[in-house]
């Protein structure tokens, strides 16, 4: 059954109970970088050394798929396995109304039948180094926050153009530890990727929404895609082997992978900013939009097809927030943070305190996350036109003084993303933008007309609003997108398009409250958490893991199953025999139908084949994709999702019952063989 409210409420404040700190790790804790791993934990629980040439061959065999998730390479000719969920926009975008890819799934039985994904780009990390006294140098104490942060960044800046004009890689400068450290890493890019493999949704997802962040799981959540050079399969070095042996229960296992974000270092301070501004707003954007889209969809098969990947992200980012809220809101997590209360004023904890209050009167975050993140005209024909606008007149200035992705080492991925010829639908773009234009207004209503007077310029309705902007507007044409490239500014500002016309009025105020934003909210908190970083770091020094940043991490853990509240012991593995059984109880009705390809196959699938798996590995949002190795470096499985209790390690981490959920190695291979006919795919795994 799907988790009510409540029951998720109490599941939440059950696995809080157990919470602890990020200062000092406890059990299997940690998103580790592989330039500080976790050697010594491991060695002591688990027996197992973690050699500089192990660490090496899983780094460089590790892969950040786009801006969605992780992959790795699994086989010598270029082969990349991630979730269903990570390639299904892939899926989305190569799917006609004729054959739908994300039903119907889809093999390529050659090399020459794999398909092409325009605009998709992977990022393999190949180099890394500690940048933190470049930036700290930069940085005088006579400085203002603002000062300080402009510094920060121009230095940054030069660091990245210095690296890539080197190494001719793509280079990013991360922060760790709220500021305490500094990495540049370097990542190899691969831009001619192709789908080769994916089940059908059916089974990618069994279970769908009532079953998503539950266990036991019965998903196939895998998608095979290939990364060519000079128009031929990539020859790969460094890539995972795949085990034929299978896990056993209490197995050391690892997680290799790039996790999004958590906030374990968080101050009371901003964890209550969080509680009480971030995650109601979040919240109250995705409900409204998964009944706009949800009906959409109802309206015909066609339509379905059209707002499956918008709505499927919709659900999976409301299920999410709801358990990161309730998290927040259950008092024993507050009991266990790292800071106190505000000492005084000159306080780390007060200034980021003074931070949050400032993004939250006035509704000033609100205000920057609808203009400067784009929520108020949420449609792709808008990020178009303010990507175009934005790549003019920034790339016109220099390198340091540049928004951070309109750096020199993100131009060719920007050009990439513009000149990909991927299908955006005229009446979905209308329905999410008359969507974010009534909210728009409806907060413009509510006292906003000083800041927002741009929404009742035109005297129609948001409907109106939108259909004019997206049915008349040409960017959504590569030639065209191409063309106003090419011209540049000169191109923008004769422009007549009326999406463009649209950015180009709004840019000046945005630019406003951007940089509002980013004096008084973002320095300030960089500056005060950098100084409990320098603190913790006299203390703790490299024994403690940064937060997750979208950064390449190690987790270790063993494969454990858990009890749930009620006592019942939940196995670690469920098997093919499970998830018929679990159709045949809930009468196959959707989404506990699995695909006729399975029902047709029964016979002569092993009914025992292991299917999903629960480990104790820390991983959170991001990690979708990454493999499952054991202590051989070898696959033994495909990290998808994590269990309910998982929805707090935002904020804490706890081995009692939050778990990491993968598909099983073996259900992979069985299924290729068995169902797909995919023996030269199943043949080349680990090869």
């Amino acid at each position: 059954m799907k988790t009510s409210f409540s029951t998720l409420r109490w599941k939440i404040f059950v696995a809080l109970i157990f919470c602890c700190v990020i200062l000092p790790v406890q059990a299997d804790e940690g998103m580790w970088l592989f330039e500080q791993p976790p050697t010594q934990q491991v060695k002591e629980k688990y027996g197992f050394e973690l050699t500089p040439e192990w660490l090496r061959h899983v780094q460089q065999s590790s892969i950040r798929f786009a801006r969605r998730g992780s992959a790795s390479f699994v086989s010598s000719q270029g082969l990349i396995m991630t979730n269903h969920h990570v390639g299904a926009r892939n899926l989305h975008e190569l799917s006609t109304p004729e054959n739908n890819l994300l039903e119907n799934g889809f093999y390529a039985k050659t090399f020459e039948d794999e398909l092409p994904c325009h605009g998709l780009e992977i990022l393999v990390p190949v180099l890394s180094e500690d940048v933190t006294e470049k930036v700290n140098a930069a940085v005088t104490p006579e400085m203002s926050a603002e000062e300080a942060q402009k510094a920060r960044n121009a230095v940054i800046a030069a660091i990245e153009k210095e690296a890539a004009d080197k190494t001719k890689l793509r280079c990013e400068v991360t922060t760790l530890y709220q500021g305490g450290a500094y990495w540049l890493y370097s990542y190899k890019i691969y831009n001619d990727i192709r789908l080769v493999w994916a089940p059908e949704q059916n089974i990618a997802a069994f279970g769908g929404d009532p079953d998503n962040y539950e266990y036991p799981r019965y998903c196939v959540d895998c998608s095979l895609f290939r990364a060519y050079e000079n128009g031929k399969p990539a020859k790969i070095e460094h890539f995972l082997k795949w085990s034929t042996g299978g896990v056993k229960d209490g197995e050391l296992v690892f997680v290799s992978g790039f996790p999004g974000k958590t906030e374990r270092s968080y101050t009371r301070e901003h964890l209550e900013f969080q509680r009480d501004v971030y995650f109601p707003w979040r919240l109250q954007k995705l409900y409204r939009r998964e009944v706009i889209y949800s009906a959409f969809a109802n309206r015909s098969l066609e339509n379905q097809r059209r707002i499956a990947d918008d709505l499927g992200c919709v659900q999976n980012y409301r299920k999410r927030a709801i358990g990161q809220l309730q998290g927040l809101q259950t008092p024993s997590l507050w009991k266990h943070l790292p800071y106190s209360e505000p000492a005084d004023k000159n306080s780390p904890e007060n200034k980021i305190y003074n931070a949050c209050q400032y993004a939250t009167d006035d509704s000033r975050y609100v205000l920057y996350d609808i203009l400067e993140l784009g929520e108020a005209f949420n449609c792709q024909t808008f990020k178009i036109a303010r990507m175009l606008i934005r790549l003019a007149y920034e790339t016109e200035k220099p390198n340091s003084e540049r928004l951070k992705e309109y750096r020199d080492g993100n131009i060719e991925s920007i050009k990439q993303t513009l000149f990909a010829d991927t299908p955006i639908y005229e009446d979905v773009e209308i329905l999410k933008l008359t969507d974010s234009l009534t909210m728009l207004h409806e907060l413009s209503s509510e006292g906003w007309n000083n800041y927002l007077y741009y929404s009742n310029k035109l005297e129609i309705s948001p409907k109106e609003q939108a259909v004019l902007l997206i049915s008349h507007s040409k960017v959504r044409d590569v030639a065209e997108r191409k063309r106003i490239v090419d011209g540049g500014i000169r191109a923008i500002k004769i422009s007549n398009d009326p999406m463009i016309k649209l950015v180009r009025d709004l840019e000046d105020f945005i630019k406003i409250v951007r940089e509002d934003y980013a004096d008084n909210v973002e320095a300030p908190m960089t500056a005060a958490y950098a100084e409990l970083a320098k603190k913790r770091f006299e203390k703790f020094g490299t024994s403690v893991y940064p937060d997750a940043t979208f950064t390449l991490r190690l987790s270790y853990g063993a494969v454990k199953g858990y009890k749930e509240d009620d006592g019942t012991e939940v196995a670690p593995m469920t098997t093919i025999a499970g998830m018929f059984d679990r159709a045949e109880k809930q009468k196959f009705k959707e989404p506990f139908d699995p695909p006729k390809s399975w029902k047709e196959a029964k016979t002569k699938l092993n009914p025992t084949t292991p299917f999903n798996l629960v480990t104790t590995n820390d991983i959170i949002g991001g990690n979708s994709g990454s493999p499952l190795i054991n202590a051989k470096g070898e696959v033994v499985g495909l990290a998808f999702d994590g269990n309910i209790y998982s929805l707090s390690n935002n904020f804490v981490y706890t081995e009692t019952q939050s778990r990491c959920v993968s598909v099983h190695a073996d259900v992979i291979v069985e299924s290729l063989r068995k169902i797909y006919g995919a023996d030269r795919i199943a043949d080349e795994l680990g090869k």
